[in-house]
């Protein structure tokens, strides 16, 4: 298991459960620790400080019933994060963390599959209840949100969000990589595959997407995070 993880556990008489903290703030790590701890006295967390160390742990332990993260982190870009954890592990419940709460926000952590969304300014009583709304198998949203109207956009960026779904792991690596600008080449150097191979992965993205271009590609999903929460993580 990669370097880094934190393992804390409660023993009381409580039910046990295990969750998997995202976030690469150690005190904010450690307020989620203890807001859970409410919720559930006998808790065992497992704290990551990245995304990549999160699907490390998951591949190797596995297991937990809930996921809290943050959106901003260290090695992915606006729902970068969520949509790897969705499409690796799509029967884990992951709660979007975030320090903002704006509608559009919320309303795209959903359509990716989150199943709540709690603001880091909320009271740790009403975080822990929004936990265990989770853990009862409702999604939670905060009580001012209000979904934004249905337009053509939004049913065409739900479309992408349903074909990204398609996309196997390695795909969607390749796709991050398309949307950073790398050449096949390089992308077949980070992947430690051969070009033939990342060529093949480039044509069944598009395929799957249901576009003609690799350009077209990093523009169609861009759009669905309305371009700026690709390019800076500090809108979280």
């Amino acid at each position: 298991m990669g370097a880094g993880f934190r393992l804390k556990i409660m023993n009381t008489t409580s039910e046990r459960v295990r969750f998997l903290i995202i976030d690469d703030h150690p005190l904010f790590r450690d307020a989620l620790h203890g807001v859970v701890r409410v919720a559930y006295p006998e808790v065992e967390t497992v704290e990551a400080k990245s995304i990549s160390e999160a699907l490390e742990i998951l591949g190797e332990c596995g297991g937990f019933d809930l996921c809290l993260l943050d959106l901003n982190m260290p090695d992915v870009q606006g729902f970068e994060g969520l949509l790897q954890l969705r499409t690796r592990h799509p029967s884990l419940p992951v709660v979007v963390v975030s320090g903002h709460e704006e509608p559009r926000i919320i309303s795209e952590a959903l359509s990716y599959g989150a199943a709540g969304f709690i603001p880091k300014s909320v009271r740790k009583t009403d975080l822990a209840d929004a936990i265990r709304s989770v853990m009862e198998g409702e999604v939670h949203v905060p009580e001012n949100y209000r979904p934004q109207p249905a337009d053509a956009g939004r049913d065409d960026r739900a479309k992408m969000v349903q074909r990204l779904a398609t996309l196997t792991p390695q795909q969607l690596r390749v796709l991050q990589m398309l949307r950073q600008g790398l050449l096949n080449k390089q992308i077949a150097y980070e992947l430690q595959v051969g070009e033939t191979t990342v060529k093949a992965h480039v044509s069944e993205i598009l395929r799957k997407l249901n576009v003609y271009s690799r350009t077209q590609a990093v523009i169609e999903v861009s759009k669905l995070d309305n371009a700026e929460l690709f390019r800076e993580q500090s809108n979280f």
